[in-house]
């Protein structure tokens, strides 16, 4: 047998630790990532039923914890099926392989006489036995070894099939599910006391009218931490209100100004990198020099439901946390960091949570949870602490404001010869359990506060973080890109769905635009002059074709336009034709999603992530900005962060171009980037103006008019 583990494998080789043969009739399947909405613990059952040769009913999925599940990191980056769906597939392999050998000792016969069907496994004169009789831990009770084959993507039966998800029949019907729901005996219910302003410090606090209010369990400080444990959640509530009348605060403004977000970013001390330098091997000079900014604002999560968490001390220095954090392990890594104490003292169970985009508050609640729970007269009970939505949208981290300023040199034809791009942002990372210093919110707030840390990008490996897709996959013969680090943070950034290449393939793809429009070209064509990709080709063709690009009519007050990004350079290709009415109010009335996320393992779930990811880069891109003054947040209501209302939202249709002989990538961020660029793109052709900072609100508009 040849071949290497998958990465998530090799990093958590015990078998046991991610499948167990249950007598009763059915598999338990363990994987390391969570369900966050995207469907994926449904997809990777798909492919642990096929490797095993179950019907998908028998799988049955065990919420990640870390006192057993393996540790595959966090759930991000559109990474679950590419990493954790080949470590459960070839797991599952092996697995077969395994029960089939012991059957075959069984039965006499040897293992290549045998079949599995539903579990129960035939061999010849219709000897049989199953899975479920050879049931024994013991068997996987070892680690996997290179070499498992699994199935050629032909055999496959389940993946592939639009299987229903596993976890909609709780959500449909109102079954207990989240974490918002989970209910404990002898719950208590806490409540956290934010800051007045990023930066202030709690100089005084007058707990005793507090302590003495009905319901009141616990009044807990520690440093500018501050909160309450209470017997009710209205008790809790009231409690914190009380709370915030007796605080005293101290601190400067520090925020920056918000109408010149651009300017700011890139004034500010920075840590620059040379992301791509390629030079031509004749290099011809330009005639002409085409300059153009483009930039983005801060964006909150905005999760439909606060974050939530429960802690439960068990004595002074063992904990356990129910959470809907994207990754478990680095969590308890936080934790043991910012409270001293071994990470084999906690245990953190994933629940689901209602809405997850990223790194938003779900650690930062539980480790709040954590810090009230501890207090002596708990002794002991579980503390339920959920955020208010004030705390949800000014609180939690951010997606950084981008300003990106790309240029093109021009021949006498208008054809590019050299692309520059300079990239100014925050970082886009500050998840736990990355860093020897704790990134939990109320670290920083202890008596002995832990540094803020200033957020950071992953490396280029990875996708990078600000400069994800800086790089146009475009062949250009000279380029240049720059990406400038801040390293001040006066508002806390960290992971949102895309990181960097949300405000980027807009930049590249909207600057694209307005080169195409300069040369009098089809934007489309323009593209595809410049793409040698088949694949990158493919889904651009199959948007346009899907979307009639080429029979489009102008209308006065209707306009289309399309855009093109493969996630990271290196994950799913897609493109995005949209279509818009209006004159300063715009409505995206259609959009057409054209997507190769390689082999395909659920088609509905890969069609469900490309609608949902359209449809919230719309509300990015036409409404969300975080808003603040010197001091604070301000936008932290829906009133002053509106999002996309259900009556706005657009048609979307998604074509798939299933490619099973390609190795699957994730389909999660796809659709976001080209998005923008192609509803940016669409308002220019209806409507002859271009406004190149986001949101593309109405007095945007009506400003690029003037």
């Amino acid at each position: 047998m040849t071949g290497e583990l998958p990465a998530n494998l090799k990093a958590n080789p015990r078998l046991s630790r991610w499948l167990r043969f249950d007598a009763t009739g059915f598999i338990e399947l363990s994987p390391g990532k969570v369900e966050i909405g995207q469907g994926i613990l449904t997809a990777l059952a798909q492919i642990a039923a096929d490797e095993l040769d179950v019907d998908l009913t028998r799988i049955r999925m065990i919420p990640v914890t870390t006192a057993a599940s393996p540790n595959e990191g966090t759930t991000s980056g559109s990474l679950s099926i590419e990493q954790s769906g080949s470590a459960v597939r070839h797991a599952s392999a092996q697995a077969r392989s395994i029960y089939v050998a012991a059957a075959a000792r069984r039965l006499g016969v040897a293992t290549q006489t045998l079949t599995v069907e539903d579990g129960t496994i035939v061999g010849p004169g219709n000897l049989r036995t199953s899975y479920w009789e050879l049931a024994d831990d013991a068997l996987l009770q070892r680690d996997a070894v290179a070499g498992a084959v699994p199935k050629m993507p032909s055999a496959r039966r389940v993946a592939g099939t639009p299987a229903a998800r596993l976890d909609i029949p709780d959500k449909v019907f109102g079954r207990p599910r989240f974490v918002h729901d989970l209910m404990l005996p002898g719950l208590l219910h806490g409540r956290v006391l934010k800051p007045a302003a990023p930066g202030a410090k709690l100089t005084a606090l007058e707990e005793a009218s507090v302590r003495a209010r009905p319901g009141i369990v616990a009044v807990v400080r520690h440093g500018s931490f501050a909160g309450l444990v209470a017997l009710t959640e209205a008790a809790a509530q009231a409690g914190v209100d009380a709370l915030r009348k007796a605080a005293t605060w101290s601190g400067e403004p520090m925020l920056p100004d918000e109408t010149n977000l651009a300017q700011w970013l890139k004034g500010e001390p920075v840590e620059t990198t040379i992301v791509a330098d390629k030079r031509a091997p004749t290099p011809v000079p330009g005639l002409r020099t085409v300059r153009r900014q483009y930039s983005r604002p801060f964006i909150a999560h905005a999760a439909m439901a606060p974050s939530c968490a429960i802690a439960q001390w068990s004595g002074s220095d063992r904990v356990h946390i129910w959470s809907h954090c994207q990754g478990a392990y680095g969590l308890r890594a936080d934790t043991a960091l910012a409270l001293g104490i071994p990470p084999e003292n906690i245990v953190v169970e994933h629940v689901e949570g209602a809405g997850c985009y990223g790194h938003n508050g779900a650690d930062d609640v539980a480790f709040d949870a954590v810090l009230l729970a501890r207090a002596t007269e708990v002794a002991g009970r579980p503390v339920r602490v959920q955020w208010s939505r004030e705390d949800e949208l000014a609180w939690a981290p951010m997606g950084a404001a981008m300003a990106i300023e790309l240029e093109a040199e021009l021949d006498a034809g208008g054809d590019i010869l050299d692309w520059r791009s300079q990239v100014w942002s925050n970082g886009h990372v500050s998840r736990p359990g990355r860093m020897p210093i704790p990134t939990v919110l109320s670290a920083s707030l202890l008596a002995k506060p832990f540094e803020r840390l200033i957020a950071f990008n992953p490396p280029m490996t990875m996708g990078g973080g600000a400069e994800r897709n800086s790089v146009p996959l475009y062949d250009f013969g000279s380029m240049r890109v720059t990406c400038h680090r801040l390293l001040t943070m006066p508002i806390r950034t960290s992971a949102l769905r895309t990181l960097g290449a949300f405000a980027n393939i807009f930049a590249i793809e909207s600057f694209m635009d307005e080169l195409a429009a300069e040369r009098g070209e089809n934007p489309l064509a323009f593209r595809l002059r410049y793409l040698k990709d088949e694949r990158a080709r493919g889904v651009l063709e199959a948007a346009a074709k899907r979307a009639g690009w080429n029979a489009w009519r102008k209308r006065e007050g209707a306009g289309h336009g399309i855009a093109f990004g493969r996630y990271k350079n290196f994950g799913a290709y897609c493109a995005v034709v949209a279509e818009v009415e209006g004159d300063a109010d715009i409505r995206v009335c259609r959009l057409v999603v054209a997507v190769d996320v390689g082999e395909v393992v659920n088609p509905d779930g890969v069609a469900n992530q490309m609608e949902g990811g359209a449809i919230q880069a719309t509300s990015w891109t036409l409404k969300e900005a975080v808003r603040f003054d010197r001091q604070r947040v301000t936008s932290d209501t829906w009133e002053t962060y509106p999002i996309l209302r259900f009556s706005e939202v657009p048609a979307v249709e998604v074509e798939i171009l299933n490619r099973p002989e390609e190795r699957s990538l994730g389909a999660g961020e796809a659709a976001h980037p080209p998005t923008a660029a192609a509803i940016g793109n669409a308002i220019f052709d209806a409507l002859g103006v271009r406004v190149r900072d986001l949101p593309i609100t109405r007095e945007r508009i009506i400003a690029a008019m003037g």
